[in-house]
């Protein structure tokens, strides 16, 4: 299989991911920002080697033989930043990104993961059709994500230019919202926390609470499993197909915003206090998009194996385990 450095290992997907290429059979090789794991991925049977990646001093820790691929999943993101300090985007997304590919430069990886924002083709949202990979991108100008989309578009090009440069493959893998389990259910939205929606109606399910329908409970959304997202990882660094590129990750499927609600009632309602589901046409629509996946089909092998309901069954399991309880902590109020 070969050795893998994955950097930002102990985020969220980065986490699952790493257990994940563990399970397939990589030698996994976690990295992040944080001095300690608490023994996580030593329990799994990783190496945790911490390192800041807008420090390249740091660098020096980690091995310059035997690595086989790289996966960078690090990054700032508007959903982590409390307030709005556009230098941090800029010092972890492009400093950082390039830090990195000077890095795969010096171990002569022959294969780079790295991830981009749906943000850069959220003009294309707001339609059932399907959004190909090849998609034209685009960033936002006038909201919280526009300094990271400038940012990881920018650390998008630098990798094309190094893999051209310097004859690596690279994979960009376009991330819609990814949904799995964590103890923190709370983002924040222009600098302010709340919780996540559906993370919401999950308790209110739990509960037994009335959960109400905002806008047209009709526009769908392609709802993707942090799992297909790992095997989308995996698919990358084990593809015959020598071609570099942009993937999609996604299902293909739109899951309609009824839909999602009435999963969330069936998979985490009590035994006889089901909650009841009402409509409320007058509130804001939910953002409705699909991903065009026939490119990571094709030219990966990829094919998604959680479907809507699927996801919801294994998120409740993992909730229930609490798995990464080592790295992250328990589910706290």
């Amino acid at each position: 299989m070969g050795t893998v450095i994955i950097f930002g290992a102990t985020g969220t997907v980065g986490a699952y991911t790493a257990v994940y290429l563990k399970e397939c059979g990589y030698d996994v090789v976690a990295s992040g920002r944080r001095k300690s794991d608490g023994g996580f991925f030593a329990s799994k049977g990783m190496r945790y080697i911490p390192v800041d990646v807008c420090r390249r001093e740091d660098f020096d820790a980690l091995p310059l033989s035997g690595v086989d691929f790289v996966v960078n999943l690090s990054g700032m993101l508007p959903a982590r930043m409390k307030g709005f300090d556009p230098q941090k985007y800029v010092d972890i997304n492009m400093t950082g990104a390039l830090n990195i590919l000077e890095y795969c430069v010096k171990a002569k990886a022959s294969r780079v993961v790295f991830t981009q924002s749906i943000s850069d083709v959220a003009h294309l949202c707001g339609s059932p059709v399907p959004i190909p990979s090849d998609a034209p991108s685009a960033f936002p100008l006038d909201n919280d994500h526009s300094v990271y989309s400038i940012t990881k578009t920018a650390a998008c090009h630098l990798l094309e230019h190094y893999s051209a440069h310097y004859g690596f493959r690279h994979f960009i893998l376009r991330l819609p919202n990814i949904y799995l389990y964590h103890p923190n259910p709370y983002y924040y939205l222009d600098g302010e926390k709340k919780m996540q929606g559906y993370r919401r109606m999950i308790r209110m399910a739990m509960c037994g609470d009335e959960i109400q329908v905002w806008g047209n409970p009709s526009l769908v959304r392609d709802i993707v499993y942090v799992k297909d997202c790992c095997q989308m990882v995996e698919k990358c660094l084990s593809a015959d197909n020598p071609v570099s590129g942009m993937y999609n990750v996604g299902t293909g499927v739109g899951t309609s915003m009824e839909d999602q609600v009435k999963g969330i009632v069936e998979i985490f309602s009590s035994p006889g206090k089901r909650s009841r589901i009402t409509y409320d046409p007058s509130k804001p629509d939910s953002v409705e998009y699909v991903f065009d996946i026939s490119k990571a089909i094709k030219e990966l092998g990829y094919r998604p194996k959680y479907g809507y309901l699927d996801y919801l069954k294994d998120f409740k399991q993992e909730m229930q385990e609490q798995n990464f309880a080592l790295l992250w902590g328990k589910e706290v109020e």
